[in-house]
């Protein structure tokens, strides 16, 4: 029994490490503004979902394509980091939870922003791939006074 418990405390640590990269490559998706490497994320369904920040839900993998084929057109540049990851496994289903610090780049002005997100994920033969991402805008608190200088 407890080689077991040992065997299973070890897959479950694998599996939340194979999340937490298919998570991080959706972020480096996102951040690289890469069309083809976020194709290979998703699970390409008529019933996956994507809420994006003050936007009203897509379904299906042609919308939510059509939406990441826009933002990506339309951003010039972009950092996105995820914080505070955390990592939940039922079965074939997982769950993602981070926040999103976001910095976008246009026309020379600099936007920050924060967002909490949710990310599902279900294991296929390929690997983990998304059903669903649901990122709200979020409060940014500021812990000093802006000096002027964006580090």
């Amino acid at each position: 029994m407890i080689l077991v418990k040992a065997l299973m405390a070890g897959r479950d640590h694998a599996t939340s490490d194979e999340l937490r990269d298919a998570n991080e490559r959706f972020y480096r998706a996102l951040e690289t503004l890469d069309l083809a490497a976020m194709e290979r994320l998703w699970l390409h369904e008529p019933w996956i979902r994507c809420i994006h920040p003050g936007r009203d839900v897509l379904v299906g993998w042609e919308s939510v394509r059509d939406s990441w084929r826009r933002i990506f057109q339309d951003t010039p540049w972009l950092r996105v980091t995820a914080t505070q990851v955390q990592v939940q496994v039922f079965g074939d289903v997982a769950l993602v939870g981070c926040a999103e610090n976001i910095t976008t780049g246009s026309n020379g002005d600099v936007g920050v922003a924060v967002a909490q997100a949710t990310n599902l994920f279900q294991r296929t033969a390929e690997g983990w791939k998304l059903l669903h991402h649901h990122a709200s805008s979020a409060p940014v608190h500021v812990t000093q006074p802006f000096s002027g200088i964006v580090q």
